[in-house]
């Protein structure tokens, strides 16, 4: 499953102008990074990825709004899977947010 096109459109448009945004195709969805670090992602496997800090993921995860993501049968804390829908520019903050917060690469 290739990207959502419209969905990263959308999180190209909250981040316009933003000093040190990069974008990179990654694990076949298109991945915003900010100082090297990504901070989300629209995935290839449907909605978006959204870093966050560890220690704030099972909180998140227990609102309901998110699941943690997984990639080779492992559970990833700090990495987010969401359905963006009316929250998109929080979750965008959320993880331009703590993608900022780490040492740039």
């Amino acid at each position: 499953m290739a990207y959502d096109e419209e969905l990263a459109e959308r999180i190209r448009a909250l981040l316009a102008g933003q000093k040190g945004v990069t974008e990179k195709t990654m694990f076949g969805g298109l991945a915003f990074l900010v100082g090297g670090n990504m901070a989300v992602a629209a995935s290839g496997q449907g909605g978006m990825l959204v870093r966050v800090d560890p220690a704030e993921s099972d909180a998140l995860v227990a609102s309901g709004k998110a699941s943690l993501m997984e990639m080779g049968g492992r559970t990833m804390r700090g990495w987010l899977r969401v359905e963006p829908g009316r929250d998109l520019e929080r979750w965008v903050e959320r993880g331009t947010a703590y993608a900022r917060s780490l040492p740039a690469k």
